[in-house]
């Protein structure tokens, strides 16, 4: 399977998901850190993947998302973005409707 079909095989799988450097309870970035921070902030689940254990999955979704830094936040299959817009859209309140409107499976 190459990496675009993991890619989206993932992202179908779940609602929220999460690329990150390290795992919510250890992040391993301090970018990463802020989005796990934002997300545990609204309470609801999500589900992540540590780049780090996977670099096939690292460098190919800078290619698929064109968005070469981490974390990269994706909910229903739609990059929202990075920590700096995650971080936003939680002190704005768009985090939480977006999330409350998603349900991870």
């Amino acid at each position: 399977m190459d990496v675009n079909t993991r890619i989206e095989e993932q992202l179908k799988s779940h609602d929220v998901l999460l690329y990150m450097k390290g795992t919510p309870d250890f992040p391993q970035c301090g970018f990463s850190g802020q989005a796990v921070a934002a997300l545990n902030a609204v309470g609801k689940s999500y589900s992540y993947v540590n780049i780090f254990e996977d670099p096939e999955i690292r460098e190919g979704l800078k290619v698929y998302s064109n968005w070469p830094t981490f974390p990269q936040l994706y909910v229903r299959g739609e990059l929202i973005g990075g920590s700096d817009i995650v971080v936003e859209m939680y002190n704005s309140g768009e985090l939480q409707t977006l999330l409350g409107q998603a349900v991870d499976a």
